[in-house]
């Protein structure tokens, strides 16, 4: 296990197609972008285990129409990949 601190617009890359950008947040909050291939299944804690509980297994897929907010987020930190 890894424990970080990190600032606004900070991100960690796993593995070659994984972003997980911190985008700010407060004490008991914290906001996140998950940049990763549709392959890659991502589920919150809270759904899979209500979801284990209730014998049931649902893959979720990205919203393919992002908001303008995260697409300038995402167009910036792209910039900064290079």
């Amino acid at each position: 296990m890894l424990k970080m601190t990190m600032s606004p617009q900070e991100y960690v890359q796993i593995g070659e197609n994984i972003r997980i950008i911190f985008t700010g947040g407060s004490k008991n909050n914290m906001h996140i972008l998950i940049d990763a291939p549709r392959e890659i299944n991502i589920v919150r804690s809270k759904v899979l285990e209500q979801r284990i509980k209730e014998g049931e297994r649902k893959t979720y897929y990205r919203d393919e129409d992002k908001s303008e907010k995260y697409r300038k987020k995402t167009v910036s930190l792209e910039g900064d990949r290079g």
